[in-house]
């Protein structure tokens, strides 16, 4: 819980570029050796229950992406960041966001700039749904916890997980009884389609009473960027908080 705590404080100065205060740590000083983190993601990747796709990653992209977070390799989720362009889960359906690669060409910090302050986006679905880690914006009883931004009713769910047991849940979790009445019929196909740049947008909006039911909306590929600006205008329009 502490480590979870501390974590959570360091990666929410981090991402409302509060980390001119601190002294940047160098490569050197971010890359474990000793206790890597990363044998841990790999077996958990290992069991998984769900399809796996771990992204190549590149050295430069690698480099850049652990210097902008400021996170040891020592934890899971410098791990990610430094050892993979981003993994995809479920065909396509999740993806946890690493340094980037050209099937998921965003890495974490980068991703985050001029995003909501309070939270860092570590993942996201086809439809939209965005996973994020609380660093202050969902109160502080529950920093460090990862919070779902559900396209459904736009809003924010406590998952009651760190970002250790949201990679284990992500892997080896039962997505289709989370993603219950959001999954259409033949929905493979069309995120197969999908690069992880994009998401399905759903009219009439899944939110509506009109969109309850996915298999008779009208679907097409859009850009992410284009579905968290679209949430989060509508949540802000509805008065949802």
């Amino acid at each position: 819980m502490r480590v979870a705590l501390l974590l959570a404080l360091f990666l929410f100065k981090a991402a409302c570029s509060c980390a001119q205060s601190m002294q940047t740590r160098s490569l050197t000083e971010l890359i474990n050796t000793q206790d890597p983190g990363w044998p841990l993601v790999q077996g958990w990747i290992a069991a998984a229950n769900n399809k796996v796709q771990v992204l190549p990653k590149t050295a430069a992209r690698a480099d850049s992406a652990l210097l902008a977070a400021q996170i040891t390799t020592r934890s899971p989720m410098g791990a990610v960041v430094y050892g993979t362009g981003g993994i995809l889960v479920d065909n396509g359906w999740l993806r946890i966001l690493g340094s980037g690669s050209p099937g998921l060409n965003r890495d974490l910090m980068g991703w985050n700039k001029g995003k909501q302050q309070g939270l860092l986006l570590i993942a996201d679905d086809a439809l939209g749904g965005f996973f994020a880690l609380n660093g202050g914006a969902f109160g502080q009883a529950t920093l460090g916890k990862i919070y779902y931004l559900s396209p459904d009713n736009l809003e924010w769910e406590p998952l009651n997980r760190g970002y250790s047991d949201f990679l284990v849940f992500c892997f080896s979790g039962d997505l289709e009884k989370f993603y219950d009445g959001m999954r259409w019929k033949g929905w493979q196909t069309e995120i197969a389609q999908l690069n992880g740049n994009q998401g399905i947008s759903c009219i009439p909006f899944l939110f509506t009473k009109e969109g309850k039911d996915v298999n008779k909306v009208s679907r097409k590929a859009v850009p992410i960027t284009e579905l968290w600006g679209l949430h989060n205008d509508f949540r802000q329009q509805l008065g949802i908080r």
